[in-house]
């Protein structure tokens, strides 16, 4: 077991999930015992996908943690995180009961899906966050002059009391920039709690942001402060405002304006004293001609509105930002070095238009994490949509332009005529047989094995695939 592996006790641990085209997948695991991981859905983990068995492996949480394959159908790999480009990945053997070790940073392949186990966020930021938090400093990178703009507003907008609405496409950042109003506030050192109100029912919600009273309801056994009570003093960020249902946007809409809560069950209002910002990424006035969002409320959020730019329109932060999340990522998997970007990734990067906007841009520099074994990130440890957007070197270069000549000279041409006894000019002999046999045996080493996803990749059909391997004398993977 390596030693950046024994942790810490109170280290949380989690199993991410990166599947072709998809985001990744994080599902926290337990402090130890048995994680069960395939298709079907009764699997701890249920991965969707046609590689992945329906009871495909057991992931035993440790310490030490061990994957176990359960009699899969392609086979479950470990890359030891150590191991370089070239290195062989080892394969986990399949008698009942062996099982092979896992430690962070390690890729599972089970199938076509790759998996690693690493340390949570929080877990991963726990001393360098204290540090941060004690300094002041701030990982935050703004090089783009609109985003320049919009962080100046935000300041001078932290030092009044007055709510801010933060507007934006999602995964733009708005959480981001509502910690850094926090930290330039007054509040600074009162507490900072954020809720994503579409993620929660709306009783749940209602629970969560007004707290409850004793019996107020089946299964409240004690009273409960709210989110408002707990951010007294600081500052709340109400993401995604626009999801409320209408009861719970006038129950906001009270504590708004009076600034006091009543829990649920109360008799009577507590007095809280928070600053309220909001973000949402839809058109809250179109919400509002729809019937949808309350105007009064609206308009008692948008004490001023600021406007977070998309990613592909702050073309000159994406470099940096990557930079931040490839260390940070790389954290999380106890790597101690941090690889560089290549040239052709970094210019990938910049081309790519990024759709998912910085969110995407992280989970992408996971997956880089995860996939590149050495000292620099190449365009295949990228997601394919993203890497497709490297340059593509010419297939040949181009011939040498001709010297000038000098100017008024004539322009003589003799022809050559070809020996009689020369013989014809014939063209470098191409191994084809070799190129295909090769790129048959890329495919099989990308998709695990999978025939039938290597014959996709190749553009052939499984039939013809099988012809091949038996044409030039290529083992078939063995069936399960």
């Amino acid at each position: 077991m390596h030693p950046s592996d024994r942790g810490d006790a109170n280290d949380k641990l989690e199993l991410v999930v990166f599947t072709a085209g998809d985001e990744p997948v994080m599902h926290a695991l337990p402090a130890g015992g048995r994680v069960t991981i395939g298709r079907a859905p009764e699997n701890d983990v249920r991965i969707d996908d046609p590689s992945v068995s329906r009871h495909h492996a057991v992931l035993h949480v440790g310490p030490p943690s061990r994957i176990e394959d359960t009699g899969s159908a392609n086979g479950t790999f470990v890359r030891k995180r150590e191991e370089q480009a070239d290195a062989e990945t080892r394969k986990v053997l399949r008698r009942p009961g062996e099982t092979f070790a896992v430690e962070l940073g390690d890729c599972i392949v089970l199938g076509s899906v790759l998996a690693v186990v690493r340390r949570t966020r929080a877990s991963a930021d726990a001393a360098g966050g204290a540090a941060q938090r004690a300094t002041g400093a701030s990982a935050v990178i703004v090089e783009d002059p609109a985003m320049r703009a919009v962080y100046d507003q935000a300041r001078l907008a932290a030092r009044a009391q007055i709510s801010i609405l933060l507007l934006g496409e999602t995964g733009v950042g708005k959480e981001v920039l509502a910690r850094e109003i926090h930290r330039a506030s007054p509040r600074a050192q009162g507490p900072f709690l954020a809720i994503h109100c579409a993620a929660l029912s709306e009783s749940l919600l209602e629970g969560e942001l007004f707290g409850h009273e004793k019996g107020a309801f089946t299964g409240a056994a004690q009273a409960r402060a709210g989110l408002f009570e707990a951010a007294d003093g600081g500052t709340v960020l109400l993401d995604e405002i626009g999801e409320l249902s209408p009861s719970v946007q006038v129950k906001l809409l009270r504590v708004l304006e009076e600034r006091a809560v009543m829990r649920i069950g109360a008799r009577s209002p507590r007095p809280v004293d928070v600053r309220f910002i909001a973000a949402t990424n839809r058109d809250l006035e179109a919400e509002i001609a729809r019937g949808t969002f309350r105007e009064d409320l609206f308009y008692r959020l948008n004490g001023i509105a600021i406007t977070v730019p998309p990613l592909r329109a702050r073309s000159a932060e994406v470099v940096d930002l990557a930079s931040l999340f490839l260390a940070e990522a790389c954290k999380k998997l106890d790597r101690p070095r941090v690889p560089s970007l290549s040239p052709e990734v970094r210019s990938a990067l910049e081309r790519y238009p990024w759709p998912g906007n910085v969110r995407e841009l992280r989970n992408a520099m996971e997956r880089v994490a995860v996939l590149c074994p050495g000292e620099m990130a190449l365009p295949e440890h990228l997601p394919p949509r993203i890497a497709a957007s490297a340059p593509q070197p010419p297939a040949f270069p181009p011939p040498p332009p001709p010297a000038p000549s000098a100017p008024g000279a004539p322009t003589l041409t003799i022809p050559v005529a070809p020996r009689p006894d020369a013989p014809a000019p014939t063209a470098a002999p191409v191994d084809r047989e070799g190129d295909e046999r090769q790129r048959i045996l890329d495919a099989l080493d990308q998709c695990a094995g999978n025939q039938t996803r290597a014959a996709e990749l190749l553009g052939i059909s499984r039939r013809t695939l099988v012809s091949r391997l038996e044409e030039y004398g290529l083992p078939r993977p063995r069936k399960r």
